[in-house]
């Protein structure tokens, strides 16, 4: 029973308090004025009287009611009824006013009304929530108050005090008014209803009724509805207006925020109605109970409120809204909104609400929907039903709630199987397992559920509903008895609904028991016309409290007399409804296993118990496979069970190592959450597997599978635990009671598997049986049951501190990784559970406050493993209520039973070492290099698949990786041999190697292995050359063993000098000799580093010394050399006449060897090629020349990065250069280095200019001057240096005036066909792309098919004219894509696009300059380096700016494209995929950028222009732009010579810095590596892929030199100039050493013997037209992504290391022969080629490399001797030609290659071979039908080098070749010599040996008369058969020829014969 109303107040405007805008409220008074003791009274009312503050008001308004709902102290609800009205009073401002006469100065306000009205509140508070009896009861006092009953409004409010009803179970039973009437109270007042107390005892009907109702003794009469089952909420119909007000959707918002712990705030104009909608956001949450901040009305004062960081349900009247939206707003934005009145909900950006799992929101909606609205369903029918009305509100507010009833059951279905009970006595504990819970549902992925479960209302939900013996309520009836019909109808929603309208029912009875009640009689006040008269209204009395006391006090005392009326509590036992596991299991959220799998598994097992070892070999993959299912683990786990007798199963090596690796794979798939699963059944099982390792020593499964995340969750141990004592106290109880009960139990266990089940059931049965005899025994007997369950705890702690031991303490307690790795402690490792006992209070005060393990850095395993289990064992002991004293005591023994485990393990870890490794594949060895050593011999490791897919198998095939071999660090590089994993592909090697050089990242990883046991330290290597290499070490390799292979890793990749390198120190034990033969021979090299600086200094001293003004800071001034700083503190000009200073003059003697060496260097001859300058024998120049060589750098003093002899114009002296050379940076002034031959327009380079130098250089020559100050020198010397560049153009010089690019026109359109006359006007548009200008025309360069000619850049025909602002075409249209770029220059576009030809007069005319016109000179510089320069119109030059790709730029883009190409790890994200990573990137952006401007410099020199390359230093972007514009412009360049002499002019002796931008040493290390010259080999490769037909090179001769100029193999390409070679003595020593086969030192030396070996280089498409200008395509949809960078081959390794492939392949087919006898069965000739695996060039080759290779074997198999493939390749082509000739046609013939597979036909006529041999290596062009006479060129060795790699020219075609013995002339010998019959020539030559180049004799065979067989003669060879002999008669003498055997002699008479007939 409880009080109906514990106070009733009347709270008043407080008159005296009135201050400012608002007034006050205070209480008149209160009744009963003494607190009760178990409900003191709360504070604040006043405040939630008038929420929206005291104020006066000018009009009377009506009387307003609504609840507020106050929380006390202890969490529990006051129920404010308050009830408002107005009284009138004299308006107090005026009275205020009359009364101050010293306020004379206020300012006048507006008329104050005479009188106003102030509110007065009566307010009810009760525990109780009735809300229409409060508001009858106080209406009813209100009325009798103004309508002046005659009842006294004492007696009413002291009836109202003393009404007691009961809390639930019906209506209210009322005997308060009979007890209330007292003698005191006048008899006058006594109504009729007092009557009734005298009267007899009515009938029993009678009393029912009477029974029901209350009554306040004002003529009265109500019932109350009490609910029969207090735990349900009472709603009224406020959940169905809360729909109806929100909508669906926004209230499951919101249902979905309370219960995820937001902050919900709802806004309303009614408080009524905000007091409504929190009661039913908390109705609807039933069974959860909202424990946060909860206030339905909150008044304008405590708005602060708001602020609060907890979750919180809030209701403010719309009022406030703007304060509530600043306050919110203040905060972090994170608070829901509710409007009920505009019905809208309002979630914050930065609020996630998890919404409930998906099929159950969706049916949840409908169900709602059908509720709401269920005109919905049949809105479409044809024929609807005549009334569908929605039920009324009560009854729709039954049926929302009975929606979400039905919804909880669904979600916690179940539950009760997942309650640990770990104490029954002397109150139950118990725990939650959430793991478990979510496990079993597979539902541990979901958002909503996991916050649910981790909320505090569902704390609350497990300690109120947990316990097992209590009273039941509807949601226990539904989790028990009708989850198995929601399971089956949740399907069809009419059956839902069905099913909702039964619930809504019970709830409904639940609320309203009777639902005939009896009348209500309660009093309204009298609506008469002078009603609100304020004179007829009196003010509200003050009440008579004694009379009130008095009421109160007689109700107190009848209380006591009578007998207490004990409602008797239906405790039962709590039913816990169908278990988890099959309902998941039906449906189908596990992964079902098929039942072969599960077979598979047993017979695998039963295999290695058997001891069948082969058998469970076989199987072991496909079960590790089928492991990856959950199923299959159970099932593992179940046979693994019955094979362990008395907890103990010892086995063999071979049989525990299986078992081992099966448990670690089942144990790898666990998630952290599923505590609950396999981990959990395993846990008995790693400690009962064991094998026996020496005397008394075993080793167990535990040591084996100790890197599981799972052992250092706390949360995991907790729950483990708890299942085991809940075990155990159930066995404690089975056992004392024995008998029936425990036959029961144990049926139920024995039914369920190991951990959870039915025997949950038993515990949960068992304790609720306990529960309920409890309060029927003894003292003694109650205490004895405490102690023992205490016991049993403790003696499981005991228990679980050393399986935790066990499982935390490695096997080599030296290493600390486990912990370390995982966050063993840390503190915040939020309990799993939620307690129910008072105990869990005092947790804190014992908990181990030791910070975690952030201390524990040290290897100090034992301390972190003590410290995490004293944690877990306070935490465990307080929550089960564990004796002070057993802590201590567990806390004194935990060290001690580590340290034991500790002595075990190590004496284990002593005798594993000691163990054979069990059949680990053997380590294969790499085959090496000549001269390459191991550093450090392989060591044992596996190789883990990164985000490569292809050897991973997941693209189809065998998994490849992970493989398990050795890596082994040699000198050269890092090499990686093994084999597969999967025994599928065992018998496969696995190789990856790389350069140690390339290495560009290594990085410390933890790897765990699926299959093995758990390997977690690792390297993961990555390399330059696009290789990956994920390692893992294996247990056998010791730690330190590792780093002392990352050490010497680290030594060999950053050598402290470059000398350090592979390609110095290779072979270096055999050198000394070869030093010693070789010496005298390069004396004068070796003098050369060493007299260089003094040679300088001697310069120097022949000239006068002028202190420099400005000295720029290049990097040699970073250099150590004193005396360089020395050198570059001083400037040099010359003071004698540089014409007649001659080379000799100036070079000693002693240098002038290396001044040879220096004229024969690359660029010299290459110079001499194009005509750029010739050094003649009496080094004179011929003055007619433009151009000359210069000498001035001949020591590098100038610029320490260029080469020795550099081509300048003829007219400037060596003195100015040097003055020149300071204006650039590094000193790298321009310099020529090509001339187009046609156009005679040159191409120079030089670095970007020094910030002052700009100013100067754009200076008008004529500008007025003090005086020639240096500055001013300069600039003129530099206008004069450009001027002289020009002046060398014919264009220029000739009379004619054709000074501009179109005076080219008409020579050009000769020399190309019609397509070439689109192009001539359109390099403006080309050049606004390049400089980004604002006016590019749309589209233009064409992005079409290829299928277009490809020589033009096909451009759309100009539209550009001044005022056209197109927007840029494309975002790849320019460098940078931006339109701002041209504002620099926006002129220099126009006029080049210009269509008009200049006049063609001579002279620069005033009226020439005005016309547009091109300049003669261009010059591409950097935008930044070229701001505020002004352009003159009277120069003949013109500046580009362009943005270049800035080095770091490059460096990055690199870091992304490998990360793109080998990404690390696979990846499923969509921005993670290979093409969006190559994008990102911005690889093919930079190629694109440097395409386009050398497109736009080769289109420059075409028409006639020439091109200064003007950008950063000079030697990065200058070097690519200025190579891939000559290897456009000149076919030359595009031949293996000339590609060679390019690279090695423009890259190596102009000083690009390979070192440093390879980081090659330790200096360099932190620069990082920046691939230039792969992004120039990039271009090269896209250019090639465009016009195959134009390279005599391959693309692998690309890819080869992409991998070499990185892997330090080479000296080619150390060091970053000719001066730094010069002074290690390097740079001529090539030739000296080539003696040593052994070693090659240039990368080009071993092209060339390679080339002679194998045509692997040569493109057999090449097939050059003359003087060939190429104009690629370089938008990015053209380029192609370079294999290179994605293609591997794991069987070999990379190819680009030539003997090591053959070797290895050599090896291969020597394995494979012993196979061979057995012929019986037919050998398949197919063969599997897996692509990342084999090589496809060479398994699957070209048909013209296979005929090639067909016939090398088919000559091996005759015995013949081979033939070179380059012979063999001539021979062919003469042949067709010779065809060709015959038939009369153009010698284009496409019969030999197939013209159709080009990338695009590039010509018309098909394909044409021409003749290879070249003449000399200057006269390239050739004229098929006359021969050219070979021109020998100064300072070649021979006129045949050009194709010397091929050792053979056309000159000498061999048409048949072999050995015969030739007789001497008189007395001379017989001697073999090497005779090469060759029909184009129609010579017969003979040389000394095969490899001879030089031929010993030639006889003409137009000379010759007959062949005929001959006889031996005097001195022949012996045992040569007579028929072998043969004479050959020339008109001069009579040659005598012996061949080895008949037929061959046969041979050569038919060959020569055929010979001569076809002449």
């Amino acid at each position: 029973m409880a009080r109906l109303a514990d106070y009733f107040v009347v709270v008043g405007y407080d008159l005296d308090k009135r201050g400012g805008s608002e007034g006050q409220g205070h209480i008149l008074q209160r009744f009963p004025e003494k607190d009760w003791e178990d409900n003191p009274f709360p504070q604040g009312i006043e405040l939630f009287c008038q929420p929206n503050g005291w104020q006066l008001v000018p009009e009377r308004e009506r009387p307003s009611f609504f609840v507020s709902v106050l929380t006390d102290i202890n969490s529990e609800r006051h129920y404010c009824a308050c009830f408002t009205f107005w009284e009138g009073l004299d308006n107090p401002q005026l009275q205020k006013a009359e009364a101050s006469e010293v306020d004379e100065d206020e300012v006048p306000g507006p008329v104050q009304p005479a009188q106003v009205f102030a509110p007065k509140s009566l307010v009810l508070v009760s525990r109780l929530d009735h809300t229409e009896v409060f508001r009858n009861c106080l209406g009813l006092i209100y009325t009798v108050h103004v309508d002046s009953l005659s009842v006294p409004l004492e007696t009413v409010i002291g009836n109202l005090l003393t009404c007691v009803i009961p809390v639930a179970g019906g209506s209210q039973i009322n005997e308060s008014p009979v007890c209330s009437l007292n003698l005191s109270v006048p008899q006058a007042l006594a109504c009729d209803w007092l009557l009734g107390c005298f009267q007899d005892q009515p009938g029993q009907e009678e009393r029912e009724e009477s029974l029901r109702t209350i009554t306040l003794g004002a003529g009265d009469r109500q019932v109350i509805q009490t609910p029969i089952n207090d735990s349900l909420p009472v709603s009224g119909s406020s959940v169905a207006h809360l729909f109806r007000q929100l909508g669906i959707v926004n209230v499951l918002y919101l249902f979905c925020a309370a219960l995820t712990e937001h902050k919900i705030l709802f806004l309303s104009s009614s408080y009524q109605r905000l007091t409504d909608a929190c009661r039913a956001l908390l109705a609807i949450m039933f069974p959860l109970k909202y424990s946060f901040t909860y206030v339905p009305i909150l008044p304008g004062k405590l708005l602060e409120v708001l602020s609060t960081p907890t979750p919180f349900i809030i209701g403010v009247n719309s009022f406030f809204r703007s304060e509530t939206q600043e306050l919110v707003g203040s905060m972090t934005l994170d608070v829901i909104i509710a409007d009920l009145d505009g019905g809208t909900v309002t979630i914050p950006e930065c609020v996630h609400i998890s919404l409930l799992p998906d099929p159950l929101l969706q049916q949840t909606q409908t169900a709602l929907s059908m509720v709401l609205d269920p005109e919905l369903e049949i809105a479409d029918h044809a024929f609807p039903p005549s009334s569908t009305q929605p039920s009324t509100l009560k009854i729709q507010d039954k049926e929302i709630r009975a929606v979400f009833l039905w919804l909880f059951g669904q979600l916690f279905h179940g539950y009760r199987w997942c309650l640990h009970i770990i104490r029954i006595h002397p109150e139950p504990v118990i725990r939650f397992h959430k793991a478990a819970f979510l496990g079993q549902r597979a539902l541990t992925e979901d958002d909503f559920l996991m916050k649910v479960l981790d909320g505090m209302a569902f704390a609350g939900f497990i300690s109120e509903r947990g316990p097992p013996y209590r009273p039941t309520d509807l949601f226990d009836d539904l989790i028990a008895n009708q989850v198995e019909r929601i399971r089956q109808e949740e399907c069809s929603p009419h059956k839902v609904m069905n099913h909702i309208k039964e619930l809504a029912e019970q709830l409904f009875k639940n609320e309203n028991p009777y639902p005939v009640v009896a009348m209500h009689k309660v009093q309204r006040p009298a609506e008469s016309p002078g009603h609100n008269d304020p004179k007829n209204l009196a003010i509200f009395p003050p009440l008579d409290d004694v009379t009130v006391q008095l009421f109160i006090d007689h109700a107190a005392a009848k209380l006591k007399i009578a007998p207490p009326m004990v409602k008797a509590e239906l405790n039962g036992m709590v039913p816990s409804g169908p278990p988890l596991g099959d309902i998941v299991d039906r449906h189908g959220h596990v992964l079902a296993n098929s039942a072969r799998r599960l077979e598979v598994v047993r017979n695998c097992i039963t295999y290695i118990f058997d001891n069948k070892m082969l058998e469970a070999k076989k199987l072991m993959p496909a079960v590790l496979r089928a492991l990856k299912g959950r199923a299959a683990r159970v099932c593992l786990t179940q046979e693994l069970n019955q094979h362990v007798l008395q907890n103990r199963a010892v086995l063999d090596d071979q049989q525990f190592d299986y078992i081992v690796r099966m448990m670690n794979c089942t144990l790898q798939d666990c998630s952290h959450m599923d505590e609950h699963g396999i981990a959990a059944i395993l846990l008995p099982l790693v400690t009962a597997f064991c094998r026996k390792l020496g005397a008394g020593i075993t080793q167990f499964a535990y040591s084996c599978v100790q890197e599981h995340m799972v052992w250092t969750n706390m949360q995991f141990w907790e729950a483990m635990f708890y299942s085991d004592v809940q075990n155990h106290i159930r066995a404690l109880y089975l056992e004392a009671d024995g008998g029936e009960l425990s036959t029961s139990s144990h049926g139920q266990q024995e039914s369920g598997p190991a951990a959870g089940g039915q025997e949950l059931l038993g515990a949960l049965e068992l304790a609720s049986e306990q529960s309920r005899l409890w309060p029927t025994l003894s003292k003694e007997q109650q205490s004895e049951r405490v102690q023992k369950e205490e016991s049993t705890v403790f003696s499981q702690a005991i228990h679980y501190a050393n399986r935790m031991s066990y499982l935390l303490l490695p096997l080599d307690t030296s290493k600390n990784r486990l912990l370390n790795r995982s966050g063993i402690g840390d503190v915040e490792s939020v309990s799993n559970s939620y307690v129910t006992n008072s105990i869990a209070g005092s947790m804190a005060e014992s908990y181990d406050t030791e910070s975690g393990f952030e201390d524990a850095e040290s290897s100090d395993v034992a301390n972190s493993v003590v410290r995490f289990i004293n944690r877990f064992v306070d935490k465990v002991c307080n929550e089960s209520g564990v004796t002070n004293e057993h802590l201590k005591a567990l806390h004194t023994m935990i060290p001690d039973i580590v340290q034991m485990h500790i002595e075990t393990l190590d004496a284990v870890h002593r005798e594993s070492k000691r163990l054979p490794p069990i059949q680990k594949p053997k380590l294969l060895r790499p085959i090496l290099l000549a001269g390459e050593e191991l550093v450090m011999d392989g060591m044992r490791v596996h190789l883990i698949s990164d985000g490569r897919e292809e050897a991973t198998g997941a693209l189809g095939g065998p998994a490849l990786l992970p493989a398990e071999g050795a890596i082994f660090l040699t000198t050269y590089r890092l090499i990686f041999k093994g084999t597969p994993n999967d025994p599928l592909v065992g018998e496969q090697v696995v190789t990856r190697s790389f350069p140690i050089a390339s290495l560009t990242k290594e990085k410390r990883i933890s790897v765990s292995l699926s299959m093995d046991q758990f390997i977690q330290e690792g390297l993961q290597l990555r390399s330059c050359t696009f290789q990956l290499m994920k390692i893992a070490f294996d247990e056998e390799v010791a730690s330190d063993l590792a780093e002392v292979f990352r050490k010497h890793m680290h030594k060999l990749r950053y050598p402290q000098h470059v000398q350090g390198t592979f390609a110095f120190t290779v072979g270096q034990s055999g050198k000394t000799l070869v030093e010693h033969k070789t010496k005298d021979k390069n004396q004068s090299i070796k003098t050369l580093s060493k007299n260089l600086v003094k040679s300088a200094k001697r310069t120097i001293g022949r000239q006068y010394v002028t202190r420099k003004k400005y000295s720029p800071p290049t990097w040699e001034n970073r250099s150590s050399l004193q005396s360089e700083l020395d050198e570059d503190e001083i400037s040099v000009s010359e003071e004698l006449d540089q014409g007649s200073l001659t080379l000799s003059s100036t070079i000693r003697s002693s240098d002038r060897q290396t001044m040879s060496n220096v004229v024969e260097r690359a660029c010299c001859r290459d110079y001499q090629r194009l005509g750029l300058g010739t050094l003649s024998n009496s080094l004179t120049r011929s003055k007619n020349e433009p151009f000359r060589i210069s000498t001035v750098n001949r020591m590098y003093t100038v610029c320490r990065s260029y080469p020795g002899l550099l081509i300048v114009p003829q007219s400037i002296p060596d003195s100015t250069i040097q003055r020149i050379s300071r204006c650039y940076r590094q000193n790298r002034f321009p310099v020529v280095c090509w001339r187009n031959s046609r156009t005679k327009a040159v191409l120079l380079r030089s670095a970007g200019l020094h910030a002052k130098g700009v100013v100067g250089f754009f200076k008008s020559p004529n500008a007025p001057s003090a005086g020639p100050s240096q500055a001013d020198s300069t600039s003129l010397e530099q206008e004069k240096y450009m001027q002289a560049i020009i002046s060398s153009m014919p264009s220029y010089c000739e009379p004619s005036g054709r000074n501009t690019l179109g005076g080219f026109t008409s020579t050009h359109m000769s020399t190309s066909d019609s397509s070439d006359k689109l192009r001539q006007p359109k390099i403006g548009a080309l050049m606004k792309q390049v400089m980004g200008g604002k006016e590019d025309v749309p589209g233009t360069f064409s992005r079409g098919a290829l299928g277009q000619r490809a020589r033009v850049i096909s451009l759309s025909q100009p539209r550009v004219s001044g005022k056209a602002r197109n927007p840029p075409g494309g975002k790849w249209g320019s460098i940078r894509g931006s339109g701002r770029l041209s504002a620099y220059n926006p002129e220099v576009g126009n006029r080049l696009s210009s269509k008009e030809s200049p006049q063609p007069n001579g002279g620069p005319s005033e009226a020439l300059f005005l016309r547009q016109q091109r300049a003669y000179l261009y010059i591409i510089g950097d935008k930044t380096q070229l701001k505020g320069g002004k352009q003159d119109s009277f120069q003949q030059w013109e500046v580009v700016p362009i943005e270049v790709c800035d080095v770091r730029q490059v460096k990055n883009s690199f870091k992304k494209l490998i990360k793109a190409c080998v990404p690390s790890s696979a990846t499923s994200e969509p921005s993670m995929t290979f093409h969006r990573c190559l994008e990102e990137s911005e690889w093919m952006c930079l190629l694109h950028r440097v395409m386009q401007v050398s497109v736009l410099v080769v289109e420059l020199l075409d028409t006639g222009s020439s091109v200064m390359v003007s950008l950063e230093d000079g030697w990065d972007v200058t070097t690519q732009v200025v190579s891939l514009v000559q290897l456009l412009s000149d076919p030359y360049y595009r031949t293996f010579d000339g590609f060679r002499l390019l690279v090695e002019k423009e890259w190596l002796s102009f000083g690009h810095r390979f070192s440093h931008r390879g980081a090659q040493t330790l200096a360099s290390q932190s620069s990082g590596f920046t691939p230039v010259f792969l992004q120039f080999l990039d271009c090269v490769h896209q250019i090639h892929l465009q016009f195959p037909m134009e390279f005599e090179f391959s693309q692998y001769y690309l890819k080869f030199l992409a991998y070499h100029y990185v892997s330090n193999r080479f000296r080619t390409f150390l060091l970053d100039s000719d001066y730094e070679r010069i002074e290690l003595g390097v740079l001529y020593e090539e030739k000296g050493e080539r003696k040593n086969p052994q070693v090659c030192k240039s990368v080009w030396d071993y092209i060339d013997r390679l080339n002679k070996k194998t045509p692997i280089f040569f493109n057999y498409m090449f097939s050059p037209e003359d003087e060939e200008v190429l104009r690629p395509y370089s938008f990015i949809s053209n380029l192609k992504v370079w294999d290179f960078y994605t293609e591997e081959t794991l069987s070999e390794g990379p190819s680009y290391d030539w003997e090591l492939v053959q070797r290895g392949r050599q090896e291969r087919l020597a394995e494979e022969v012993p196979d061979k006898p057995d012929t019986t069965t037919p050998k398949s000739q197919r063969h599997i080629v897996w692509p990342c695996y084999d090589s496809r060039s060479r398994v699957v080759p070209d048909a013209i490399t296979k005929l090639l290779q067909d016939l090398q074997s088919l000559e091996a198999e005759l015995g013949l001797p081979p033939e070179k493939w380059k012979d063999t390749w001539d021979k062919i082509k003469a042949n067709q030609r010779a065809e060709a000739k015959l038939e009369n046609r153009p010698s284009f013939n496409s019969s030999l290659l197939m013209s159709s597979n080009l990338s695009h036909q590039r010509r018309s006529q098909g394909v044409y071979l021409p003749e290879s041999g070249v003449g000399s290596s200057i006269n390239l062009a050739m004229d098929h039908e006359t021969s050219t006479t070979s021109t020998p060129v100064a300072g070649r060795p021979s006129t045949s080098t050009l194709y010397s790699q091929f050792q053979s020219t056309e000159s000498e075609n061999r048409s048949f070749e072999g050995i015969l013995f030739k007789k001497g002339a008189l007395l001379k010998p017989w001697k073999p010599r090497w005779f090469v019959l060759d029909k184009t020539k129609h010579q017969l030559r003979y040389y000394e040996t095969r490899q001879d180049k030089e031929c010993k004799g030639v006889i003409e065979l137009a000379e010759v008369e007959s062949v005929i067989p001959g006889t031996p003669t005097m001195g022949a060879p012996k045992n040569i058969e007579e028929k072998a002999f043969f004479d050959l008669k020339t008109t001069k003498r009579v040659y005598n020829f012996c061949a080895q055997d008949s037929p061959n002699a046969q041979l050569w008479m038919d060959s020569i014969q055929s010979c001569l007939s076809d002449a």
